[in-house]
This record gives structure tokens, sequence and C-alpha cells, in this order.
């Protein structure tokens, strides 16, 4: 007897031998996402957290302790994702523009489609694409979306979306009886001021992550029904940071950072990043690396346009170094940076240091915890941390995210940091080059260069001198900005260029006095960014008249993007003249019907409003 099992144990052996990486079958990728949340789970250390079906997705899988959004908004982000370009590379990091974009790009689901998936979406798209482009993409979309209606034999990919925890979900008040967290056990960050309301909107987020985490149990429970989590790789993922005002728009770790877990079935075991799951991975990933991991795991080769690396598979790259983030236009208000991580510091350049970091989005403002804040900070009751939010913004910011998690003090001006500040900037100066990034244009005037073509293909068809535009851009932000070298960039005849002459001017001051002919020459003469610009310089040196001109000029332009930075310098300038109110109320009237992108329409109806003018009152018959 012992003989015949030693005789038939190698057979044994032969067919327990698990299939090469070459004979598996294609795996089936399920993707789980919710919008605006922060890591705010057990798994992540969140000791207030209810959030038992992460924890363990977690624990049977691989968590990510450096995981970003690239932009710290959902449709910038959600075309970085779709599209594996950085959105300012490819024209898109203003929030819902929806321009065109370039053949070259390709979607994911594109690839996945072509390598034999059945592609599903229940339920989200905000691509920040030109919608005509994006019909087709997927095999089902909608809320009955799902991969059980796949013919038989097909492998998945499969998108389940939760706005359970969207901004939103603190728009309706929870009573404070029902409310399944304690308010007064909230931890404040130290830049929220603690008001009933600024704790009650943050109990009321946790109880709507601990509701998206019920819904995540039952997208799993029903995998593992249906007999498929053992042939299913799994991504869970926040769409970006949020949502208490200064993480959500905010290219801080309370914006873009965001919980990341992959499980991994033992059968494709090869793809494990780590020696065995419930382990947790620290390499930088962000969501440009989605579509180069995803064409990775399924053995398509990672077309050379991708900007991300691969974080899985046959083709994933040594660790990244750092990940970099941006912002550009927030609904209707403008602003502008870009950020570096690595594993220790963010480094955040802010382009429009002029503008204080919480103007008034009208959304954002529908949340009582920020009006709280901004009622507590009118009131004097805020102290110097909780005050910044309410000021103008250093050009430079730099942090120690392991010994400040809240990134409260900024490092930028200490010498002991130069180093490191030296070494991010470059960073940041370097992939800004790299990816060719689009966002050194301001957005109306790339809306006027790009009539015929995609902002990708402009950006690299020979017509901008990148290097030089983003020298203009940092001089003109930077220390030593001279005013005869603004003046030399105010009068080029690259609209690009003399907007940020413009902007060097306007950071400037009372010192820009002196060349207030050369900034009536360009408001004057002009329609584009610089023009507007220049036009508020003008406010600030008292040649009001002029200023006021080229903005009256600007609410009758054909671009929106034109009208709604004019708005945004009216309402800083403070100008309620009739004259202008006049022009605010005819440009309302000419548009007509209000929607959601139109970002002019909701500057005009806020200024409405400062100005205590009913619409009514004015003629105006629009569903505001």
């Amino acid at each position: 007897m012992k003989n015949l099992c030693l005789w038939v144990l190698p057979f044994l052996c032969f067919f327990c031998t698990p299939p090469e990486e070459s004979e598996l079958p294609l795996p089936n990728i399920l993707w789980i996402t919710s919008e605006d949340n922060s890591p705010f789970a057990g798994c992540y250390g969140d000791d207030f957290a209810t959030t038992p079906h992460m924890d363990r997705l977690a624990a049977e899988g691989f968590l990510y302790t450096h995981a970003y959004a690239n932009a710290p908004v959902c449709a910038p982000t959600r075309n970085t994702i779709i599209t594996g370009v950085y959105a300012n590379s490819g024209g898109h990091e203003h929030m819902r523009s929806y321009y065109d974009k370039s053949s070259i790009v390709k979607l994911y689901p594109e690839y996945l489609r072509e390598a034999g998936y059945y592609c599903t979406n229940n339920q989200k798209e905000d691509f920040n694409i030109n919608p005509e482009l994006t019909k087709n993409t997927w095999d089902e979309l909608g809320r009955e979306a799902h991969y059980k209606n796949r013919p038989e034999g097909k492998p998945f990919f499969a998108i389940f979306n939760s706005t359970v925890s969207h901004e939103s979900s603190l728009h309706t008040r929870t009573p404070l009886n029902e409310l399944r967290h304690d308010p007064e056990q909230v931890k404040l960050p130290p830049y929220h001021p603690d008001t009933p309301d600024m704790r009650h909107d943050w109990a009321q987020y946790y109880d709507k992550v601990e509701d998206m985490d019920t819904w995540m149990g039952g997208i799993l429970q029903e995998l593992e029904e249906m007999g498929e989590k053992e042939n299913t790789i799994i991504f869970y993922y926040g769409d970006h940071g949020g949502v208490l005002a200064r993480s959500k728009r905010f290219v801080y770790e309370s914006g873009t950072r965001v919980p990341f877990i992959v499980y991994i079935p033992e059968k494709y075991k090869h793809l494990y990043p780590a020696e065995k799951p419930g382990s947790k991975v620290d390499r930088l990933v962000s969501f440009v690396d989605l579509v180069p991991t995803l064409l990775s795991i399924i053995g398509t080769d990672i077309p050379d346009y991708l900007q991300g690396h691969a974080f899985l598979g046959k083709q994933k790259t040594e660790d990244p170094e750092y990940a970099f983030m941006f912002r550009g236009r927030m609904d209707e208000r403008y602003d502008m940076s870009r950020a570096v991580r690595d594993k220790k510091y963010r480094y955040i350049k802010n382009y429009m240091p002029y503008r204080i970091y919480g103007q008034f989005i009208e959304y954002l403002w529908r949340a009582p915890s920020i009006r709280s804040w901004e009622q507590a900070y009118l009131a004097g009751e805020c102290n110097e941390v909780q005050s910044v939010f309410w000021n103008t913004k250093p050009v430079e910011e730099l942090y120690d995210t392991e010994n400040d998690p809240w990134e409260v003090t900024n490092l930028a001006a200490d010498p002991a940091y130069q180093a490191v500040l030296s070494r991010m900037r470059n960073a940041n100066r370097n992939w800004i080059l790299g990816i060719r990034d689009a966002g050194f244009i301001p957005e109306a005037t790339l809306v006027d260069l790009t009539q015929h073509t995609s902002a990708y293909e402009y950006m690299r068809s020979g017509s901008v001198d990148l290097e030089t535009l983003v020298d203009a851009a940092d001089f003109a932000v930077g220390p030593n900005a001279e005013i005869s070298q603004l003046v030399a960039l105010l009068e080029s005849t690259d609209p690009a260029l003399s907007y940020w002459g413009a902007t060097g001017l306007l950071i400037q001051g009372k010192a820009a006095e002196p060349v207030k002919d050369q900034l009536i020459l360009l408001a004057s003469d002009y329609d584009h960014n610089g023009a507007i610009v220049a036009a508020e310089c003008l406010y600030g040196l008292r040649e009001i008249q002029t200023g006021r001109q080229t903005l009256l000029r600007a609410l009758q332009s054909e671009n929106a993007f034109l009208r709604a930075h004019a708005l945004n310098v009216i309402d800083n300038v403070d100008d309620n003249s009739p004259a202008v109110r006049n022009a605010v109320v005819a440009m309302v009237k000419r548009i007509g019907e209000f929607k959601n992108h139109n970002y002019d329409l909701r500057m005009a109806r806020f200024l409405l409003s400062k100005w205590a003018i009913e619409p009514a009152s004015v003629g105006i018959d629009i569903n505001w």
C-alpha cells in the first residue's frame, strides 16, 4: 500500500498544479465606487467610522495607503480615470466643461471591449467630455446595467457607483435624535471652528459613509451569491476626498486622498502587490494609473500616450516617486493650483494667489457647516488657523503630512525645508511640461483657440511654447516679478502670455500705477482673459470707468467662460453700479434657460442675490 501511494502521489500533484498564468481565463473586474469621501473607514484607522464591509474587503485584499484622486472634484477626476490622461493635459480640468476629446485618446471601455469584455456602468458618467463622444461606450449604461446580463462565457467589467456619500447628502438635515454618530464625539480638524452645525454635518456625514458601506456590502454579497467572487478582481475607491469645506475642491489631503482597496482571487495571485491578502501597500497610486493597470491585468500593450503607471500585472512599473494633482475652475469660480505628493510631503503651487480660498460657490454653500464657519469668521470667533481659509493664498505651500496630517503648518518659508521645497517645485514643473498642461492658457482663451481642434492636439501642434508660458506664470506670481518684464508679457501678441503679464501686475497692486496706460490699452482693445485681468487691475488703480467698460463688453460675448470670468471680477471689485446691474440682467435675459453647467448664470444669480434684486422684479422668468 505504501508503494502504491508513492507511485500515485506524483500524478495527483500533477493534476493539483495550478494553471500557468497564460492558461488562466481573463478575470472579471468589478469597480465599486463612492462619491466624495476620504478614507473615513475603520481599516484606515478611523475608529469613529462604521465600515464593516470595507474593513472586510481590506482584510481579504490589499489596502493602498497612498492613493489619490488627481483632481479634488468629480468630473475632471472621472475624465482622468476614463482616459488615462490627466484632465489638465487634455484641456478638461475645468468642472463640467464638455470639450471635445482627441481621437488619439481612447476611453478604457474601448480597450476592454476589444479584449472581449462585457462592460456595464450602473450608473455614472460625468466624464467632462462632449457627450456626443461617449455614446455607445458601454454595453449597458443605466440603473439596470448589470454584469449578469452578459452573454455566456464573456468576462465582465462592471462599475457600480454610489451617490449616498455625495456632498448633497448634507443639504437635507438629519434630525439630531436620528443621527447614529454622536456630534459631540466628532474630532474636528483644527481648521474647522467648533460650531453646532459643523459638528452636526460631520456626524451626519459619518452616517452617510456608513450607509454607503451597507450598500457596498450588498454589491459584494450579490457577487458571492452568483458564484463569481473567486473569478473577479474587485476595486473599491472613493472618487475624491470630501466632503466638508476645505476638502472637496481643494488640493489638500482632505480633497485628494481616497480609500483604495483591491481584492484579487487566489487563482490570480500572480497579480498580488504584496505577499499575502490583508497587507497594506504604500505605493503611490493615483487615478491616472487605472487605465494602464487595467491593460496590464488583461495583457494588452499599454500605449505610449497614457500618462500613468501600471501598479499590477506584467507591465507593472517601479514605484513612482510622486503623485500629481490639479485644480481649475470649480463650478462658477476660477482658481488654479497644482500639487505634488510624495510619501511624506505635499507641495502646492497657487497660480491665483490674489483670490481667497473660501470663494463663495453656490453648491458648496448649501451645507450648514460652511455657512456657520463663515459666520464665525465674520464674528471674529475663529483662531488664526481657522481664519486662513478666508484670506488670500501664499504662492507656495509645503506640508509634512506625517506630522501635520491636516496640513495647517505651511513650511514653504522655513529655511530647514528649502531642499524639499526645491525638489517638489521642480517635480511640479517637470510634470507640467511633460504632460503639456493646457491649464496655463485660461479657459475662455483656450476655447477660442481650439474651435477646430481638441486642446490635447492643440497643445501638441507646435502652436504653444509651453516652457515660455510656464516661465511667465511662475515669474508673474513669484517674489521677484519686475514691472518692466510684466509689461513685456502684457504687450505680447500671445493672449496667454498677456494674461500672465496682467496677472503679475494685479498682484503688484498699487505698484502698477506707472504702467496704467499699458493696462488701459489691453483692457480696451482685446476680448480675452488678459483684458479681464487688466480691467481688475484698473479698478485697483482708480481707473474704474475703463475697467467697467471692459467687463460690460465681456458680458455681451458669445464665450460663456469669458462672461463667467468677468462676473467673478465684478464680484471681487464689488461693482454694483446701475450700468453693471443692467448689463447682468440683460445677459441673463439673452441667455434664457438656466442649466446646471451655465456657470455664468450661476454667477449672475449670486450677484443679483447679493444686490437684493428679485429676478421677477426685473422681468427675469427663469427657474433659478
